[in-house]
């Protein structure tokens, strides 16, 4: 029987193929409209995604255990996205990939900091090298890359944070709520806090746009749910770098979609980030399964 924390790894395995494919439909959208219109209606169909699969326990179970903990985490990842829209123009992808790389190291901390999670150096160390494997893919110290602290590269920082706050708090949910009921009340509370900003820059998206967005309320649905699901099963510092393994699938996806074959630099970065992420897995599968 696989441990925990290798069932939790394997679901932020789910996570991370789906949030790659959801980036990249959302990056094309985001050049024919506003992104945060993008935003606002990913969340919202997600929300509708998620009410089906909520209601086969009836109308009064949608209602959440623990409506403070769902709003509490609504703000935090509608702040982490506030800031991410606002950074998003004034950095350039090697400095947003780096930075959003950092977000995994904010919940190692908070998870040892606010949930008493115990971070041994197996998972300290899987973590550093795994974050070491992304800046490898980006190199941003080359000429071209970091250029001095930039309003854009704060706002980037200041997000991560936040994002990790957002991370924390669905943590502490998986003690209250199903895993659906959390994504379903994590999207409608989004989708809420980002409608005025969706209102001030409305257009109306194609039917092809529409077909994509509802694309990416499936797949923003279906990464939550299974993100939840690991948060449920393992200890959430123990999953976190997993998270670098997105880097190596957003190759995997341009090589096969776009035929753009990946450089020296990606392939020792997905080299080090894929050892240290199997080099944890097989560690923690010695760990005698738990009830967790």
């Amino acid at each position: 029987m696989l441990s925990p924390v290798v069932r939790g790894m394997l679901w932020m395995v789910a996570t991370g193929v789906l949030f790659t494919l959801l980036n990249s439909i959302m990056k094309k959208l985001s050049h024919e409209l506003d992104p945060w219109l993008v935003g606002f209606l990913r969340y919202l169909l997600g929300a509708l995604v998620m009410l089906a699969p909520a209601l086969r326990f009836g109308v009064r179970e949608l209602w959440p255990k623990a409506p403070k903990l769902q709003l509490v985490r609504g703000l935090f990842h509608a702040g982490g996205m506030l800031l991410w829209f606002a950074a998003l123009p004034m950095v350039d992808i090697a400095e947003l990939t780096a930075i959003g790389f950092s977000v995994p190291i904010f919940i190692c901390l908070g998870a040892v900091l606010f949930l008493n999670e115990r971070m041994t150096g197996a998972r300290w160390a899987a973590v550093l090298v795994g974050f070491s494997g992304v800046l490898l893919v980006v190199h941003p110290f080359d000429a071209g890359g970091f250029s001095g602290v930039s309003m854009g590269m704060l706002l980037m920082l200041a997000s991560g944070p936040v994002f990790a706050g957002s991370f924390l708090v669905a943590k502490v949910l998986t003690r209250h709520e199903r895993s659906d009921i959390m994504v379903l009340w994590q999207h409608l509370l989004v989708s809420l806090l980002l409608l005025p900003f969706a209102l001030a820059w409305w257009m109306m998206p194609s039917p092809g746009q529409w077909a994509l967005l509802t694309l990416c309320g499936f797949l923003g649905a279906g990464g939550h749910y299974c993100m939840t699901r690991a948060f449920r099963v393992a200890d959430i510092s123990a999953v976190q770098s997993v998270k670098f393994l997105e880097l190596v699938w957003a190759a995997i996806l341009g090589f096969f979609m776009f035929g753009a074959m990946p450089g020296g630099w990606t392939l020792a970065g997905g080299v080090v980030i894929l050892a240290s992420t199997l080099w944890l897995a097989r560690r923690e599968s010695r760990v005698s399964p738990s009830t967790t």
